[in-house]
């Protein structure tokens, strides 16, 4: 995500900068926009005004996490709808309302005690204690209600991978690995406390890779922190304003901010082997695997933090590419892994993915404008990745940096190429991408908001903190439509589109996706330009009268079952079900694929086996389209049925054999590409079915 800490980063910062004020967080608060003032007003320099102004201003501001409705939907917008049973469920953290369609919630386990802040209370001693660790100096300038968020935010739980019987769930304050081997009855294997945010995690044999930006973070994983740097002199404060925007944390030996590397091979003792500094930090990376080379791995680092200084780390620079061709801003790092040897892993590459080829400018990419809370707004350059998918098996990456959607060629992972970029003004910060399985399409999300801001209101424009799906053909990316949430949401509740993953039905292109308190949505994008949803979960909002960090961050299928990482309350577990929109057959031949490692952002082409259950998945979808007449469809379903029964007779697969030539002419007349690939793939099998 853009995610919920990089809002909540920049409070901490202005703090850690001592330049706190409370437009910080009315950029991102609930409130209508108030009207521009007047030019010409301030004069040069007029610092009691200043003053006078930002106290009127956080008197009237008051609780900047109240909740308070959408202002009006722009002309010609369409929000969500209140006429579903997700808008007014009864709130609570573990006694909330709950509605499902399409999907049953099996379990949640509640996040360990010591992975818990353990208090609601902003003058708890624990809030202080954890604000502390942080680094935070001059806390008390703060509104308690942050104070409070600012803790919680320091034991969110984050993003997931899998492997065998394991499912690895990050926070950012650690780790906590589960065996899943009965998923409706997880138990917990390992907590490894080592803080630095937000955690995002990829597991591949026995290395375990970590994300890890934020300033608190230390080589040793130690929950100490930092101590906040000192109050500037008095006579410092009528510096410019730009100096003091440019503060950044004192330089410490032992601060940690990279991509961490544990080895797993003891999964109740993760020991961890390299720590790879880089100069943004990591808010997340990607796993990387070259098909010709198999002695390495790599790392695709996404930094969205401010950039740290030389005395830190040498050759860090946060200038303006004018100033500083070698700028850490607009650019990724590769970092190489070798497995045998992960203690030597290092950067070997910082792509410049935002350059323009034809004038050599890094900064070749910007947003085109986008929405704000005063309405349009001029564009800006994309300087940073928020997340990277990478699909070897196309030779292909989708990334989601920030103003533009971009499409990179890693055929050669040390050096990607982007090959095609998109932007839009709808907009507001690309946030992550999924691939369909065949590669021609790409599903962006839009992070508007942070993750911290409730948009899903029903005065929220659906065009808004969407998903936006693209054709993707020849390395070009065209759009098609937007999805969101359908069900409108509560005015505490924070929502827009998160993390998800391909639920692998075979003839169709279904994600289920993570809306943080908006719940966990399912949604069909077989035709792009018609996404629909198809399966859900939501809870009421944790609290009703303030907008809490919480719900769901990301929402993966793997191995049978979906898992969702929920961000106050644990680990979330669900089983989708059968019903008009999802045959038992469907579900049924997705559950033959069964992979023994998942990292959503490596993302791996699906081959289902020539079963018949798979057929039968592929009939049910010729059915509901029609695109075999009823009497076909029952023919093929009696052959199917009697060669299954009959486990697999040559007399019966014989029987099979004489219904292909049929289903193969179909194909070439059938009305839509979908339905196309269904009778060609069905008619596969019915050729050369497997036991």
């Amino acid at each position: 995500m853009n995610r919920a800490s990089r809002i909540l980063f920049r409070l901490m910062m202005a703090l850690l900068f001592l330049s706190f004020n409370m437009s910080v967080v009315r950029a991102q608060s609930q409130a209508p926009a108030a009207p521009p003032a007047a030019e010409g007003t301030q004069a040069q320099g007029s610092v009691d005004k200043d003053k006078d102004k930002a106290k009127a201003e956080d008197e009237e501001e008051g609780n900047p996490f109240a909740p308070e409705p959408a202002p009006a939907l722009p002309p010609g917008m369409m929000g969500s709808s209140v006429n579903d049973p997700r808008y007014d469920l009864k709130p609570g953290l573990y006694d909330a309302g709950e509605t499902a369609m399409g999907m049953k919630h099996l379990a949640l386990f509640k996040k360990p005690d010591a992975f818990q802040l353990g208090s609601d209370d902003p003058d708890s001693p624990k809030v202080q204690k954890t604000i502390s660790q942080l680094g935070i100096g001059s806390a008390a300038k703060m509104p308690k209600a942050i104070q409070l968020v600012i803790a919680q935010l320091a034991f969110a739980n984050s993003d997931l991978a899998f492997q065998g019987n394991h499912l690895f769930l990050g926070n950012f304050y650690g780790v906590n690995i589960y065996d899943i081997s009965n998923p409706a009855n997880a138990t917990l294997l390992t907590s490894m406390i080592c803080p630095g945010g937000q955690g995002d995690v990829s597991v591949y044999k026995n290395l375990l890779f970590m994300s890890v930006e934020m300033p608190n973070g230390r080589l040793d994983c130690g929950v100490q922190g930092f101590p906040a740097d000192p109050a500037p002199p008095a006579d410092d404060k009528d510096k410019d304003a730009k100096d003091k925007k440019r503060r950044i944390p004192s330089a410490q030996k032992d601060r940690f901010r990279g991509v961490r590397i544990f080895d797993i091979a003891d999964i109740k003792s993760p020991k961890q082997v390299a720590a790879v500094q880089t100069c943004r930090g990591s808010h997340t990376h990607t796993l990387v695997q070259d098909p010709n080379d198999k002695d390495n791995v790599y790392i695709y680092v996404s930094g969205t933090s401010f950039v740290r200084q030389t005395e830190e780390l040498p050759g860090c620079s946060g200038e303006a590419p004018d100033k500083d061709p070698n700028t850490a801003l607009f650019r990724i790092e590769v970092i190489k892994v070798p497995v045998a040897a992960p203690q030597n892993a290092k950067i070997v590459s910082s792509p410049r993915v935002f350059i323009d080829a034809r004038t050599g400018a890094m900064n070749g990419l910007n947003n085109g404008g986008t929405h704000g809370k005063k309405g349009p707004e001029k564009a800006s350059d994309s300087n940073q990745c928020h997340d990277i998918t990478v699909y070897s098996a196309i030779g292909l990456a989708a990334g989601a940096c920030s103003g533009n959607g971009i499409l990179l060629d890693i055929k050669d992972p040390v050096n990607p190429k982007r090959v095609d970029a998109v932007n839009d003004p709808n907009y507001s910060y690309w946030h992550s991408a999924s691939f369909s399985n065949d590669g021609g399409k790409v599903v962006f999300t839009d992070e508007w908001g942070g993750g911290l801001g409730a948009r899903c209101r029903p005065n929220d424009p659906n065009k808004w903190g969407a998903d936006a799906i693209f054709s993707l053909k020849d390395e070009k990316l065209t759009f098609a439509n937007y999805y969101k949430l359908p069900a409108a949401q509560g005015d505490s509740k924070n929502c827009v589109a998160h993390n998800g993953s391909l639920v692998p039905v075979p003839g169709r292109d279904i994600e289920v996706q993570a809306w943080y308190q908006g719940g966990v949505s399912v949604v069909d994008f077989t035709d792009p330009a018609n996404p629909f949803e198809i399966a859900y979960f939501d809870r009421g909002a944790i609290d009703p009268k303030m907008l809490v960090l919480g719900g769901d961050w990301s929402a993966y299928w793997y191995n049978g079952y979906v898992y969702a990482s929920e961000i106050a309350r644990g680990l979330d577990v669900f089983e989708l079900t059968p019903g008009k929109a999802l045959t038992q057959n469907e579900l049924d031949a997705a559950k033959t694929i069964h992979v023994s490692e998942l990292n959503v952002q490596n993302q791996q082409k699906i081959e289902w086996p020539a079963k018949l259950v798979v057929a039968k998945a592929y009939l049910d979808q010729l059915s509901r389209s029609q695109a075999l007449p009823a009497d076909r469809v029952a023919a093929l379903q009696k052959a199917i049925q009697n060669a299954e029964t009959s486990h697999l007779n040559k007399g019966k697969v014989a029987k099979l054999k004489t219904m292909v030539p049929a289903l193969d002419k179909d194909a070439a007349t059938a009305k839509t590409p979908a339905d196309s690939s269904r009778l060609h793939a069905l008619a596969q099998i019915l050729m050369h079915p497997a036991a």
